[in-house]
């Protein structure tokens, strides 16, 4: 089994900004501005980026007129997004588990399966009270999650991809509460050994948030099931974004 804290060492690695760093960026910008023209946030409000990474997302949201503060478990990805840092845009190396600032934020957001990663349920509850505490009174937290049976259903298990000619050999797989993708690293440029990492992502489905999210307060006010914010099907939709208020 991959070890309980697969995601300190991965997500610190030189390897994995290299391997995703070809995500689809108009999308995600896409989406962005999508999603702030249906929450429709004062300008100036205060947004919590859980889980920002090299702050991307982050730095989008500052560029539309609101204060933004990035936290990411990732001392490199943190190191990185800290060059952008302004009067509006801020960024902490910090464990998500762990409690932030208190009943500071009007909109908190988890982008793009940051979540579902810790070793229990427990932990997962940790977080998502770690983000409802961070919110005002009827703040409002977005997660988008991958939609647990539209992958079931659709996964690809194993393929090879090349980027700079490091080689990333993908096997997927999953049991009855998780997905596995199992990386296995050659860079013969380098003449570096071999580099293993297994992700690991909870098969979370929508029961398992409102129930994690009512028990820290939040009640599910929207359910989304694409990037254009279309109807949820629990079948057919690639994903899963809930909207939660802070009752």
């Amino acid at each position: 089994m991959p070890d309980k804290s697969w995601y300190k060492d991965w997500f610190n690695s030189h390897y994995y900004h290299l391997l995703y760093q070809h995500r689809d960026e108009e999308e995600a910008m896409a989406f962005i501005q999508t999603l702030i023209s249906y929450l429709q946030p004062p300008c100036g409000c205060r947004m919590l980026d859980v889980a920002c990474g090299k702050g991307r997302h982050s730095k989008a949201l500052a560029d539309m007129g609101f204060d933004v503060t990035g936290i990411d478990l990732s001392e490199a990805s943190i190191a990185e997004a800290k060059a952008d840092e302004d009067d509006n845009l801020h960024f902490y190396q910090h464990d998500m588990r762990l409690p932030f600032w208190i009943n500071y934020f009007d909109y908190a957001f988890n982008f793009f399966t940051s979540f579902g990663y810790f070793r229990t349920r427990r932990e997962h509850d940790n977080a998502i009270r770690t983000i409802a505490q961070s919110l005002q009174h009827q703040g409002l937290f977005v997660i988008d999650y991958l939609n647990v049976h539209y992958v079931e259903d659709r996964l690809q298990q194993s393929f090879i991809t090349t980027i700079e000619d490091v080689a990333f050999h993908i096997t997927k797989w999953q049991d009855e509460e998780h997905f596995f993708k199992q990386i296995q690293i050659t860079d013969d440029s380098n003449k570096t050994p071999k580099h293993l990492y297994t992700e690991r992502v909870a098969k979370f489905s929508l029961g398992d948030f409102t129930d994690m999210l009512s028990y820290q307060n939040m009640q599910v006010q929207e359910v989304f099931g694409d990037y254009q914010l279309g109807h949820y099907d629990v079948r057919t939709s690639p994903r899963m974004i809930i909207v939660a208020k802070k009752k």
